[in-house]
């Protein structure tokens, strides 16, 4: 329960849903208008080298937001939650289960993924809950908060607006109504700008297919079979890529983006009129990249940059104003961050790093690498300069090695110069142990 004679402060979690981490004006996107995530920015500390771990799944929204929750790597959540959606284990507690046990009203709005049970555990009130993976932005199935958990398919109601505007307003209406003598977590998830990309006016006409430019590493066709050349997200447009095409999705993706930046001003402005956003840190993030016509790819199934490196600003007291930081981090660091703000720690995380003291100091993470995973048929290791990813597909394995540094978009695939013949070997070593003590059980990394 709350101790101490302050009130522990409050949280407000915003998600958005296939956000790629250059889609935001302040961080060097001219192209596209985010207003309410550039204040954001303007405000806090934004990681420029947060990331999701990947998934051993299409839907890697599922694995990522159960990292977001418990701070746990990606192959822990995938036997704990994702694949026991009717019965998470116990031992992979959320932050907001955590914080609830400690006194904090927990509220969710949105999108949640991970199964009705683990959504028991975690929040004490929610309004327009998405206990789904996808839907039509105009026809959100929602749930009111159910007491018992059940969540029956026959109590979900179809949401009046556009899908942005139904969790902002079940978020603002919790702002307004809720004990202002309890610390809160609000968490907001947002399905934009996942597709189907059907953004209202004006934020609709707001780009042109003509205006917007194509990515420098635009590619008609992945160059070779990754092992998921022909998961749905990839399926959304024809083989092989025409730039056409790729400008006519870049446009609608930057109009969700803008929509959803227009929700997410709507929640902040609400928060300021509450008075309680000197006490309260807000935490802004997105579940996973996007590729969007890089690399010959759509969608997320990959691990490159595109797809793996997501938004991450952390605003509040006591948190430095308009900085970068470069550290390598995870969307699992957000779990032990709230809890180490809040001043109740987390104990089951295992693999997440709270962020607090570098969003308060400036300071560095020390973490020299991460990894991520997709399915069986690829792994990534990354370090501040390097990535090596490997693929295994039909029993055929693919190396590419890229110098971060010198070329980001990861064009220039440099696994078989001879000069870095031992960097591949190390990094592949490498690779396999952290693998290894992740938990991975793909039998090909260790070969």
């Amino acid at each position: 329960m709350l101790s101490g004679a302050s009130k522990p402060p409050n949280f407000v979690i915003l998600l958005t849903d296939d956000q790629r981490f250059d889609t935001i004006r302040a961080l060097g996107n001219r192209e596209v208008s985010t207003p309410d995530m550039d204040r954001l920015a303007a405000r806090g500390v934004t990681f420029t080298q947060a990331c999701t771990q990947g998934g051993l799944t299409g839907a890697i929204c599922m694995p990522s937001r159960a990292q977001i929750m418990t701070g746990r790597n990606v192959f822990q959540v995938h036997r704990g939650i994702v694949d026991r959606q009717n019965a998470p284990d116990p031992a992979l507690v959320t932050f907001p289960e955590h914080l609830r046990k400690n006194g904090y009203t927990t509220f969710h709005t949105g999108k949640w993924h991970n199964g009705p049970a683990l959504f028991q555990r975690s929040f004490s009130s929610g309004s327009n809950i998405f206990l789904g993976g996808m839907s039509d932005q105009l026809k959100v199935l929602v749930h009111d908060y159910d007491p018992s958990g059940e969540y029956a398919k026959e109590h979900a109601r179809t949401g009046e607006k556009f899908s942005s505007e139904l969790f902002a307003d079940a978020a603002i209406g919790f702002l307004r109504e809720h004990d202002k003598s309890r610390p809160f977590v609000l968490d907001v998830a947002f399905t934009s700008p996942h597709d189907p990309r059907m953004a209202p006016k004006p934020f609709s006409e707001m780009y042109s297919p003509g205006q917007v430019s194509l990515p420098r590493n635009f590619l008609p066709q992945h160059p070779f079979d990754n092992g998921e050349l022909k998961v749905r997200d990839e399926l959304l447009a024809p083989f092989p890529r025409t730039e056409a095409e790729i400008r006519r999705h870049i446009a609608a993706y930057y109009a969700m983006v803008s929509e959803v930046d227009a929700q997410i001003g709507r929640v902040l402005d609400a928060l300021e009129q509450s008075r309680e956003a000197g006490s309260t840190y807000v935490i802004f993030a997105g579940d996973n990249g996007l590729a969007v016509g890089q690399h010959g790819l759509l969608g997320k199934q990959n691990l490159y940059d595109h797809s793996l490196r997501v938004p991450l600003v952390i605003t509040g007291p006591g948190i430095r104003k308009g900085e970068h930081n470069a550290s390598l981090c995870h969307l699992m660091d957000i779990a032990p961050t709230v809890c180490d703000l809040a001043g109740y720690p987390l104990a089951s995380v295992t693999d997440g790093l709270s962020l607090a003291q570098a969003a308060k100091s400036g300071k560095m993470l020390e973490r020299d690498a991460v990894i991520s995973a997709y399915r069986d048929a690829q792994r990534a290791l990354r370090t501040r300069e390097w990535k090596l990813i490997v693929y295994s597909v039909g029993g055929v394995e693919t190396a590419q090695l890229f110098n971060l540094k010198d070329d980001p978009l990861e064009m220039r695939n440099l696994a078989a110069a001879p000069e870095h013949a031992g960097r591949v070997r190390e990094m592949r070593r490498d690779l396999a142990q952290r693998l290894q003590k992740a938990g991975d059980t793909a039998a090909w990394v260790a070969g």
